[in-house]
């Protein structure tokens, strides 16, 4: 923070004295590498690391969490095997491409998942019928048969994929042409089999374009022609051939969920069956008060962090193979958890009456108060570089307030509460997320238990950094418990 700023000076100092506040409840966790918070750790893992979803954490992650999350209070790192017994259900209100729901099913816990983009809804789905589907073995001929003699090559049908402005000529002209017959013959499967080729085409999309995911853009390879010649130019490397690509995906796909059967396989009769895994498709702001009170042992989730990312955005390449039209990604960038510039106010009072209290929460915090009216003075005064940043930092924790008010309230007594967030910075002024979100939580019914910090912290934009200097930013995993 700058503190030679007196604009700045009570938020230095209603920060200072919430982290005097909070002091005994941080602890750096040496456990939380980077990797275990992020999809890197995911990469090698089998099912997991088959779409590379940058915003995921890892199974290791779940694991570690819920060992001793659930069930009778037991304290982090404890023994799963212990509460096998225990009914226990679990939910991920951001379920993303549902690390969580996959993760707590194998360590022999139920979940439901809560997820609005599409693609996190298309790899849940896939996954859900090849490892739980009665008829999974008919689908796992059919992927072989694939693999084997690629249908799409002499597909005499071709279907054409959508394009959204941002997406416009993102594949070499030979690639699309492949994509069209891959399509044309996939829709010649049934349902079940159409979700998993699917769900490997949208896999390797940016492998085969001209664009890579970078931060909240797709940036663009100067071999596609669109950059401009201010633009420094990019290569990224070997843009990979369709055919390739797509075989070897699903080869990847049929030994991770089919593999070899080896001397020792024998399955049990008495093998304790797999735990429901539940999807609810949509926003967690509308779906989460249709949830039973008191109905889940933990939560585990990270929500989009206040970093101005607009998946819709990220993941446009995603989005226009699922054939969304450019109404359907504003109208889904408005649905999202306000996290973009772009995010109008929600109504949160008439969305759900009931959360008067939650609001409250959020109005009766002074950092946040604080922080509100520097951002509201700075746009007054012409300092942002965009005039949407109060709006969405206001929009993201008014909604955070909302869901953590319905986290308390679908949640059990004594359940805990996880979630991975980073801070953030804007306008010179850093954003303590973690101790924000934890003190509404405290408010809303929750005690803090613990603010695990993960060692080392990165540092913010570029461009904060070149006005304001660099100050690294804590990236946490909150554990709160419901009183």
């Amino acid at each position: 923070m700058n503190f030679q700023n007196p604009k700045t000076a009570d938020i230095a100092a209603l920060d200072a004295a919430l982290a005097e506040n909070f002091k005994a409840h941080f602890s750096v966790e040496p456990f939380l590498s980077r990797k275990i918070v992020s999809f890197q750790g995911n990469k090698d893992k089998p099912a997991y690391g088959w779409y590379k979803y940058k915003e995921a954490f890892s199974a290791e992650l779940v694991a570690y969490l819920l060992n001793g999350a659930v069930g009778e209070p037991s304290g982090l790192g404890a023994s799963v095997g212990a509460r096998s017994k225990r009914a226990r259900k679990i939910l991920d209100p951001f379920a993303g491409i549902g690390t969580t729901l996959f993760a707590a099913s194998e360590l022999g816990i139920a979940a439901d998942g809560i997820e609005l983009l599409p693609i996190g809804q298309e790899i849940i789905n896939a996954r859900l019928i090849l490892e739980r589907d009665e008829c999974a073995d008919t689908i796992f001929s059919t992927l072989a048969q694939w693999i084997t003699h690629r249908p799409w090559k002499n597909s005499p049908k071709r279907v054409p994929f959508s394009t959204l402005r941002i997406t416009e000529n993102a594949y070499p002209s030979e690639t699309v042409e492949a994509i069209e017959r891959y399509r044309g013959a996939m829709f010649q499967e049934n349902e079940k089999v159409q979700t998993v080729l699917r769900m490997a085409l949208l896999c390797i999309l940016e492998s085969i374009s001209y664009t890579r995911k970078d931060g909240q853009c797709l940036r663009w390879d100067t071999r596609s022609g669109k950059t401009r010649a201010s633009t420094k130019p990019f290569n990224k490397g070997q843009i990979l051939g369709f055919d390739a690509a797509i075989a070897a995906k699903l080869k990847e796909i049929l030994d991770d969920v089919h593999p070899a059967p080896t001397l020792f396989s024998n399955p049990s009769e008495n093998e304790i069956p797999t735990p429901p895994v539940g999807l609810f498709k949509g926003s967690c702001l509308e779906i989460l008060p249709t949830l039973e009170s008191e109905s889940y042992d933990a939560v585990l989730t990270s929500p989009p962090y206040c970093n101005r990312y607009d998946y819709t955005r990220t993941y446009a390449l995603e989005l226009a193979m699922l054939d969304l039209a450019h109404e359907d990604v504003t109208r889904l960038r408005q649905q999202m958890l306000s996290c973009t510039v772009e995010n109008r106010q929600k109504a949160l009072q008439q969305l759900a009456p009931q959360w008067a209290p939650f609001l409250t929460a959020a109005d009766r915090q002074p950092l946040l108060q604080a922080i509100l009216t520097y951002l509201d003075n700075q746009k007054s005064e012409g300092m942002l570089n965009n005039s949407g940043i109060p709006r969405m930092v206001r929009g993201y924790f008014y909604e955070m307030a909302c869901v953590i008010g319905e986290c308390a309230r679908v949640l059990k007594p004594n359940a805990r509460l996880f979630m991975v967030n980073d801070n953030v910075r804007y306008a010179g002024v850093s954003i303590s997320v973690d101790m924000i979100l934890s003190d509404i939580a405290r408010s809303l019914g929750f005690a803090v238990e613990q603010i695990l910090v993960v060692p080392g912290k990165k540092g913010n934009s570029s461009q904060q950094m070149g006005v304001y200097g660099r100050v690294p930013l804590r990236k946490c995993v909150y554990v709160w418990r419901k009183q």
